[in-house]
Formats: structure tokens, C-alpha cells, sequence
């Protein structure tokens, strides 16, 4: 058996053939099975599965919540130039992935002849990964149910409790309240808000940061459950007391009871009902509609017609959020979206428009009437 002068060593991974020409074939043997070692060491010790969890959990979270951020700009969009909205579900994400691998060791010995003994060391590898994505439109009962029936009050008020501000949480839901209206800025119901309703909302606030406002369920016999609004008179100083006359006096509510029934209703039926008109998420999404800044160009030629914040810069005061529109993408966006040559965006430094975007975003959530099977499903076989 022929000896060799040096040794040379080759090795690449996805099929590439590894070839060792040892300077003996003991030699050669112990290089080839140390080789062999740490490979199946390593394919041993790695677990494709648990190293993906983190990266597509994130990843899936990420991409799916900004795709809805953008559908939701876009719809509110298109309602402001009478477009018809259309709200596609991520009904489930299968993502798998596929991981293959294999290791030849091959080698040759010719007696009487010079540089002919060889070994050869081959390894080859497959990764695979074919997401599926199923997408379903939102229509029928299932639209109605999430779009068009109004945001339960109960819901509102518990959201204030959570820590929402009172600012932002009532002049987006409530229509009216105890029968003072909000504006509508949009549409053919176009009109100012009554002071009164902005007074209230400003009441609300400071009672809020006072914690003198509450909500309280109780449940009857018959199991049915009654939202309270409760306002602890007890704990408030004279100033704050003067503020809470004012409130109870704006909403015509007795000032000889602390526990108000909460109802959806335009008018209350006594002084003992604090009675709050909701809107549904599509008309929310009409009214910020009606706040969308469009280009002049696009009114001129009928595109669309003039709102309230159009007609009357004095509604400023009063705008819920703010939709800008340029020709060039912008580079500091928190969600844009591209229709009818333009782009239509957030600021990301607009906070309160930012807030309020994602208050409407958190309400699609409180809305949703179905069960689980209307939860994105993330299937992923890893193994």
C-alpha cells in the first residue's frame, strides 16, 4: 500500500464532496471517522423546532398586526371617497419546514501503485420552509355582527376604567349622550356637536383623574346584568364636588343618588338613566373618514366632497385624528397606505393620532362576536 506526501482537506456543505487524501491510511481512517463524529454530533444537537418559535412567533405577530393596521387606513381611506370597504381575515398561518440531511464515506486502496489510495467524506443538506396562508373577506352576519352593531356602553365605560382616557374614548363611541350630540363630520348627517356634549366629556375627564367615577355590574334574579355608573360623592373635595354638580346637571341626573342604570338609548327615560347612543365600528370608521386630509384636486373634480374639517377650519379643536396625503411615501409613517396615486399616512410623531388609531384597532377586539374559530390559527411543524 502506497504512502502520500501531503494531506489535503475539503469540505462545504449542500452536497459539495469533502475529499481527504490522507498521508496514511490509518491516518486518513481517524481524520474521516473524527469528521464523521462532529457531524452527527452537531446534527444530533440541533433542534430546528424550538429555534423557531421565538423568530416566527414575533415575526408572524409583527407582520400580521401591521397588514391589518394598513387594511384599516386603507378602508377608512375609501370611505372618504365612497369606496366600497372590504376587511380580509387571516384565518390561519401553516408554516412548515423540512430539514434533510446526509453523510457518504467512500475510499479506496490499490496495492503496487503511487498517490492512488484515497478517501472521500461526503455530506449533503436540504432546508425547507413553504408557509400557507389562508385569507376569508369579512361579509354577511359575520360583518354585521363586528361592523354594525354599536360598541356595547358597558364597554366604554370599562374601558375608561381600565385606564383609557376620557377624552379619547367617548368623542370617538358616543353618538350622543342623555341627548347631547357629538359632530359628524362626514357624510350626509353633517353637523356641529353640541357644547354641552364637549363640556360633559371635559367632566369626565377630571372626574376620571379624581377617581370619582365608577362602573359597577350587578346582576338580577333572572341573571340579567346591569352596568352602574357610580359617582362617589363622599370622597370629593369642594372642588371637584362644584364639577360633579355640573356634570349631573348637563345630564339632567338626579343629585340625590350615587348609582346611575347605563342604557343604549338617545334619551334617557328618567333622571336616574344615563343614557349613551354608541356607534358601530363602521360608522367610527365614517367619521374619521370625514377627517382625512385629500388633495384639493381630487374635491374640484368630485372625487369626493368637502367635510365639516373641510368647510370650517374652526372644527380643528375638534378633530379625532389626523390623515395627511403627499404624492412621495413618507419616511416617518406609523401606517400609509397607497390609493388613487397618493399616499395617505400617519405621523409617527402624531401621539394622540397614533393613540387614537390604535384605540380603533383595540375596539375590533371588543366587537368580535365569533369564537375561536375566527382566531388566526399559526400551525407550524418543525419537527
Amino acid at each position: 500500500m502506497s504512502a502520500q506526501n501531503s494531506i489535503t482537506n475539503k469540505a462545504k456543505f449542500n452536497g459539495v464532496m469533502l475529499t481527504i487524501n490522507p498521508v496514511n491510511w490509518n491516518e486518513s481512517v481517524n481524520k474521516v471517522f473524527l469528521w464523521l463524529l462532529i457531524i452527527l454530533l452537531l446534527a444530533g444537537c440541533t433542534h430546528i423546532g424550538p429555534s423557531t418559535v421565538k423568530r416566527d412567533r414575533f415575526d408572524y405577530n409583527k407582520a400580521v398586526a401591521n397588514s391589518w393596521k394598513d387594511q384599516t387606513l386603507l378602508n377608512i381611506v375609501k370611505l372618504r371617497y365612497a369606496d366600497m370597504p372590504l376587511f380580509m381575515e387571516v384565518a390561519s398561518i401553516v408554516s412548515g419546514y423540512t430539514v434533510e440531511g446526509t453523510v457518504n464515506l467512500g475510499g479506496t486502496a490499490v496495492e503496487g501503485a503511487a498517490n492512488l489510495d484515497s478517501l472521500s467524506l461526503g455530506a449533503a443538506g436540504k432546508y425547507t420552509d413553504r408557509p400557507t396562508i389562508t385569507y376569508s373577506p369579512m361579509t354577511g352576519s359575520t360583518f354585521n355582527k363586528s361592523f354594525m352593531t354599536p360598541i356595547p356602553p358597558s364597554a366604554v365605560l370599562f374601558m375608561m376604567q381600565a385606564g383609557w382616557p376620557a377624552d379619547i374614548v367617548l368623542p370617538i363611541v358616543l353618538e350622543s349622550i342623555n341627548g347631547l350630540s357629538a359632530q359628524s363630520s362626514a357624510g350626509a348627517t353633517q353637523r356641529d356637536g353640541d357644547a354641552g356634549y364637549y363640556r360633559v366629556i371635559e367632566l369626565f375627564k377630571v372626574l376620571q383623574s379624581s377617581s370619582a367615577a365608577k362602573m359597577r355590574v350587578v346582576t338580577d334574579a333572572a341573571g340579567k346584568e346591569t352596568t352602574l355608573f357610580v359617582v362617589r360623592r363622599k370622597s370629593l373635595t369642594p372642588e371637584f364636588s362644584a364639577l360633579e354638580e355640573e356634570l349631573t346637571g348637563l345630564l339632567g341626573l338626579s343629585d340625590s343618588v350615587n348609582e346611575y342604570s347605563v342604557v343604549f338609548a338617545e334619551v334617557a327615560r328618567n333622571d336616574m338613566e344615563l343614557a349613551m347612543l354608541t356607534r358601530s365600528i363602521l360608522s367610527i370608521m365614517v367619521e374619521f373618514a370625514g377627517q382625512v386630509d385629500v388633495p384639493e384636486q381630487h374635491l374640484i373634480e368630485g372625487r369626493t366632497i368637502r367635510s365639516l374639517f373641510d368647510l370650517s377650519s374652526s372644527n380643528n379643536a375638534r378633530r379625532l385624528i389626523t390623515i395627511k396625503h403627499s404624492v412621495d411615501k413618507p419616511d416617518d409613517a406609523f401606517v400609509a397606505v397607497n390609493y388613487k396615486d397618493y399616499w395617505f399616512w400617519i405621523d409617527d410623531r402624531d401621539f394622540q393620532s397614533k393613540q387614537i388609531f390604535s384605540y380603533l384597532m383595540l375596539l375590533f377586539s371588543i366587537t368580535e362576536t365569533g369564537g375561536r374559530e375566527g382566531l388566526p390559527l399559526v400551525t407550524i411543524p418543525a419537527g
